[in-house]
């Protein structure tokens, strides 16, 4: 099954950042990213409180239940062991991290998930590696520019690098040719405001733009 996820990811290049959303608006923001073209989602954990935990972990299920057979559904900002047990019972394939950190990683693989561990140097994006990553996020993205991506890659192109952090439709063609292999996108794609306004057309919009720019570059 994680090859399939993995595969999938590498295919479809996006990962739709879900962060801050309640739980009562999940499905309609699923539905909408999905009309998008968009079909893999990170429903990242809030940390401010043990209630926006809790709503993650809520948000999570939901999806898997309801969205599982159509989208590959992971958990972002995993900073512990135990979040990664805690993603995985409610249905996530993959964990997501801002950080690198080995026994995320190496607890995210010995529960047969994909692994995606945030690293900014290339001494973390070999440790990563080495400690078992599958995909190795670089972030944030948009402060290091595309050019970073060339750079990393010259002596590190059997590592694949994805983009998040501060990627959108301006910029997202240029982080793909300088060598990422897709991107995490937030804000610019799951805009919380636009979802508690209830204009999830914004979200199928945003969605299809950033679609195409990927399928210019197949």
């Amino acid at each position: 099954m994680s090859q399939v996820v993995l595969d999938t990811i590498m295919k479809e290049k996006i990962i739709s950042i879900i962060r801050g959303v309640p739980s009562e608006y999940i499905e309609k923001t699923l539905q909408a990213l999905y009309e998008g073209g968009i079909r893999c989602v990170e429903i990242a954990i809030d940390h401010t409180s043990a209630a926006t935990v809790a709503n993650t972990f809520t948000c999570i299920k939901i999806a898997s239940e309801k969205y599982g057979d159509k989208l590959c559904i992971g958990a972002g900002t995993i900073l512990t062991v135990d979040e990664v047990r805690q993603a995985q019972a409610a249905g996530a394939q993959y964990m997501i991290s801002p950080n690198t950190d080995e026994a995320v990683v190496k607890e995210t693989k010995k529960r047969g998930l994909v692994s995606l561990p945030g690293a900014m140097s290339p001494t973390e994006v070999v440790n990563a590696h080495n400690w078992g990553a599958d995909i190795v996020k670089i972030f944030p993205a948009g402060d290091l520019g595309p050019k970073y991506f060339k750079s990393l890659r010259s002596p590190l192109g059997h590592i694949p690098l994805m983009a998040v952090g501060g990627v959108s439709a301006d910029n997202l063609a240029d982080f793909l040719q300088n060598g990422a292999m897709g991107a995490g996108i937030g804000g610019n794609l799951a805009n919380v405001k636009a979802i508690k306004k209830g204009d999830f057309a914004a979200l199928t919009q945003a969605a299809q733009k950033l679609v195409a720019i990927c399928a210019e570059r197949d």
